[in-house]
């Protein structure tokens, strides 16, 4: 905890989780059958679009990963439930491990079976969508942008009607987490291009980020 707050919440925390998210989409979209592993609201159109042109195949293509979005909300709220008052073990840090031993599975999935590695992925974003929920107090996203820039917006308002700095930079920060987000993205769509399915692997580096960033603080206040 630090300010009240847990460390989870930070802006270094957020940071990473959300280029990884966006990483994490691009991947999908570019080399899975242009699946978004976060964004299911996207898969719910597209499903839409199959289901009335009468392709119940391709619309089972895209309610295989919003299934796996709902495993994965189930998942944390069960680890939460267990862990949440343990004393020794801390349940962010146990949903980023489980994301880090899943990931190195997808990279060695290949085309052929696409649903599967969009399954893992799916899983894998709801876990982080629901792990970690807030930036300083306020809630947020790490694997999609519509509420990040609502928020974002909604408080630059306020900040036009009371000039209140602290808003402002409240308002800049979800701004800031949306140009992550695509940054992440964009990212991931050069890098899935020139190295192609195991591409996925360097979303490693921003969860071992958020690892460690959690840990550190962890050990921080076992020494305190």
């Amino acid at each position: 905890m630090r300010n009240g707050r847990h460390i989870a919440e930070f802006y270094g925390v957020g940071a990473v989780l959300t280029f990884a998210g966006g990483y994490m989409d691009a991947y999908t979209y570019v080399c899975r059958d242009k699946v978004f592993a976060n964004a299911q609201t996207g898969n719910m159109v597209l499903m839409g679009i199959k289901l009335i042109n009468g392709d119940l195949t391709g619309a089972g293509h895209y309610l295989i990963p919003i299934l796996s979005f709902v495993l994965g909300v189930l998942i944390v709220e069960r680890i939460k439930a267990q862990f949440n008052e343990h004393p020794r073990v801390h349940w962010h840090q146990l949903i980023l491990l489980i994301e880090m031993i899943m990931l190195p599975a997808v990279a060695f999935i290949p085309s052929s079976l696409n649903n599967l590695a969009n399954i893992l992925i799916s899983l894998i974003s709801a876990m982080q969508y629901e792990g970690f929920r807030r930036l300083n107090g306020s809630i947020y996203a790490t694997t999609m942008c519509t509420g990040n820039l609502r928020s974002g917006t909604e408080l630059l308002f306020k900040f036009f009607s009371t000039r209140d700095r602290e808003i402002l930079s409240k308002s800049m920060q979800f701004y800031g987490i949306i140009l992550i987000f695509i940054a992440g993205a964009a990212a991931g769509a050069v890098l899935t291009k020139m190295i192609g399915i195991r591409s996925i692997l360097l979303t490693l580096v921003g969860l071992l980020a958020a690892l460690i960033i959690l840990k550190t603080d962890d050990d921080k206040l076992k020494q305190g």
